[in-house]
């Protein structure tokens, strides 16, 4: 059973940063795709950035060049560094595992990071950007 936990929320003001990580253990691996996803209230879950098993990144355009993915395969850790902050990236994060790692080459960002190709998911951590 694939388990994901995440950590690193908080409340910040604008222009800062944070740092999410999420611990993934049982199956979850390195041959996963694994993801950064988020839903603020009122609105539907949305992927911000992932990154493939053999390590193609994808990025939502409204994170693109403020935020970066990386994962730590010895560790089985992913991390999402989030820098100059801004009201609207308001919400809760979620890390979500995919097992097939890879997407085809032609496949489209917008449909990497699609929230119903992956599979597993953890609870959440809470992030708040005030102006």
């Amino acid at each position: 059973q694939v388990q994901l936990v995440e950590s690193g929320g908080g409340s910040v003001q604008a222009g800062g940063s944070l740092r999410l990580s999420c611990a993934a253990s049982g199956y979850a691996d390195s041959s996963y795709c694994m993801g950064w996803f988020r839903q603020a209230p009122g609105k539907e879950r949305e992927g911000v950035a992932v990154i493939e098993s053999a390590g193609r990144t994808s990025y939502a355009n409204s994170v693109a060049g403020r935020f970066t993915i990386s994962r730590d395969n010895a560790e089985n850790t992913l991390y999402l560094q989030m820098n100059s902050l801004k009201p609207e990236d308001t919400a809760m994060y979620y890390c979500a595992a995919r097992q097939s790692g890879r997407f085809s080459t032609y496949s489209s960002t917008s449909y990497r990071l699609a929230p119903y190709n992956y599979n597993y998911w953890g609870q959440g951590t809470q992030v708040t950007v005030s102006s």
